[in-house]
């Protein structure tokens, strides 16, 4: 069986000749990178002589900030060197020439890529369904904790053994998505369970010190601005004339107000790179115990009152803050929350928003 780096090696040395694309999501999460790479590797294994070729769709760059998935990478031992990173590879060339495209952690393609709809094949996710690409195969949505566990499963399927690198790999990513299978956090199946089991008898590290060591670089946010913050993890969405982004970072409103005092100025520069109407934070922190923030911020005051009206009504139970308040200036409106329910999360909250703003 070819070793993982032997793997990686070769279809990065042929990437500008590849056969099928693996892409994760635009946010390139740990779940969307690790599957790809897996769900890549057991393809080549599949289909001998094709280069089977999965990128990470942000810049090599960027890669630093995702301060999980580099531990995870690390304790697996797979050396960034051989991962193809979006400007790796001549991407648009190969769409062009009709090189097929399978999507993992996502079930439709970013806005950027929309127009190589054409090209996707396959998809394999843990999101709920957006109802694209229907006469293809595979199309596997799924609303389990991650889609590792997805592509554990695709593994036995096919018969053939995890290695002990993907095993480590996919155990940390499903440990992180699913709190360390905590059943309080409500995100945990008997799929990632069962997956997770198996996968731990590969990994060198227990359970709890595993998540425990990846939990805390998760939220290890030390210099990073507040432009690093908003992009490390984002996803953005467009209904005809009108775009919204949402990040997810690791930190309150109150240690991020202590590093930037002018987040309004942060927000309202990153909306403006992006063209953004609307840029949520969703805002995760484990300490003293695992809590969530909001902040919402607009162009216009219009938007921005029915949004936050908006959310009021829905599970978050929010609580407005006070330490800064809204803030009303020609260029935009912000307000910031704490957010009572801490079991709404970005994957939750978003179908919600596409249902009120395609209103």
């Amino acid at each position: 069986m070819t070793s993982i780096q032997a793997y990686l090696s070769r279809v990065k040395e042929n990437r500008n000749n590849a056969t099928l694309v693996i892409l994760g999501n635009e946010a390139a999460d740990l779940d969307s990178m690790a599957s790809s790479i897996a769900y890549g590797y057991l393809l080549n294994l599949q289909s001998v002589g094709d280069t089977v070729l999965p990128v990470m769709p942000i810049p090599r760059a960027d890669f630093k900030l995702r301060t999980e998935a580099v531990c995870v990478f690390r304790e697996a031992g797979i050396l960034l060197d051989d991962i193809v990173f979006f400007d790796d590879v001549e991407f648009d060339k190969l769409m062009v020439a009709g090189t097929g495209l399978i999507l993992l952690d996502h079930n439709r393609l970013a806005l950027s890529l929309e127009r190589y709809k054409s090209n996707v094949v396959g998809v394999i996710d843990h999101h709920s369904d957006e109802g694209f690409y229907r006469d293809i195969a595979p199309r596997i949505i799924q609303l389990v904790g991650s889609t590792a566990s997805l592509i554990g499963v695709e593994f036995q399927k096919a018969g053939i053994k995890i290695p002990k690198q993907l095993a480590i790999l996919l155990f940390g990513t499903i440990l992180l998505d699913t709190v360390n299978l905590d059943q309080s956090a409500g995100r945990v199946t008997e799929i990632d369970s069962t997956i997770a089991e198996l996968l731990s008898l590969l990994c060198p590290l227990s359970r709890h010190d595993f998540f425990d060591i990846i939990q805390r670089e998760k939220f290890n946010v030390a210099g990073l601005s507040t432009a690093d913050l908003l992009r490390k993890d984002y996803k953005e969405f467009e209904l005809e004339t009108f775009r919204y982004g949402i990040s997810s970072t690791r930190l309150s409103i109150k240690q991020w107000e202590e590093m930037d005092r002018d987040l309004f100025a942060g927000f309202l520069r990153y909306a403006a790179t992006r063209n953004l109407d609307v840029l949520l934070s969703m805002n995760a922190f484990a300490y003293p115990e695992f809590s969530r923030d909001l902040i919402v911020y607009s162009t216009t005051k219009e938007v921005h009152d029915a949004l936050c009206g908006h959310l009021q009504k829905l599970s978050l139970d929010l609580v407005s803050y006070d330490f800064t308040g809204q803030l009303q200036e020609d260029k935009g409106f912000i307000s910031f929350y704490h957010q009572g329910n801490s079991g709404v999360s970005r994957k939750k909250l978003q179908p919600l928003l596409a249902a009120y703003f395609n209103k």
